[in-house]
């Protein structure tokens, strides 16, 4: 089906949601579209899109095979994946294992260190107001997720770290932080929550187990260059630029 012929439900600054074929399904497709520092800097990489679409379905089949929910059914095509409908919880989780990005700089640590445990942060959700970080108490009194939620979303989010760090391990790179969102079902009456939006180099930072060379979205935000080889290279290692 064309994409004009199909109702757009969303489209954010790296993906375009349709209606799915059934109910409570969206048909989520990747775009080119790179932004970063809240939409600030903007630009198009060519194959990106198809690129983080291999990625991202290949690693939230592996999280659904650990037991975890996803909001993720299949990969319907180069750019395209069938999700389940969910209602996003306004937090973005941020799971860090090595001082990079932000924290480097409220808390003046060297890049690279690495950290004495795995940090979990939240920010609230909002590009108007740049992303805020937030505490715990702030979730629970605005509401925008339940004191279970939250014990949830903290044990899942260090599974999947544990779980995607031994994975990149694997193949020669370090996880050095990423970022998850987690949604509501909008099909079942118990509203469970599942892992939605992705799994790609656009929310991690991966870095080269030898060398540091970054092969994630830093590319693009520090104009290294070449950021499409960086992605292409984290799909080769994981055996799926081919598939």
């Amino acid at each position: 089906m064309s994409q004009t012929k199909r109702k757009k439900i969303y489209e954010g600054k790296a993906k375009i949601l349709y209606e799915g074929p059934k109910p409570n399904t969206v048909i989520q497709y990747y775009k080119d579209d790179a932004t970063a520092f809240n939409n600030k800097k903007k630009s198009t990489i060519n194959g990106k899109g198809a690129v983080n679409n291999r990625i991202s379905s290949f690693l939230m089949e592996k999280i659904t095979n650990l037991g975890i929910p996803t909001h993720f059914i299949k990969r319907l095509n180069m750019r395209e994946q069938l999700v389940h409908s969910v209602e996003i919880i306004p937090i973005e989780v941020v799971v860090r294992n090595i001082a990079a990005g932000s924290l480097c700089k409220r808390l003046s640590l060297t890049e690279g260190e690495v950290l004495p445990k795995s940090l979990v942060e939240y920010y609230y959700k909002s590009d108007e107001l740049g992303d805020p970080l937030i505490g715990e108490d702030h979730i629970i009194t605005f509401g925008w997720a339940t004191n279970q939620e939250l014990e949830d979303i903290y044990n899942t989010s260090l599974r999947i770290n544990d779980f995607l760090s031994g994975l990149f391990s694997s193949i020669g790179i370090k996880l050095v932080d990423f970022k998850l969102e987690y949604g509501r079902l909008l099909s079942l009456e118990d509203t469970t929550m599942v892992l939605a939006d992705e799994l790609s180099p656009d929310n991690f930072r991966l870095w080269d187990n030898i060398t540091n060379k970054k092969l994630d979205k830093d590319r693009f935000r520090l104009d290294l260059g070449n950021t499409i080889d960086a992605y292409r290279e984290v799909a080769e290692r994981l055996g799926i630029l081919d598939q």
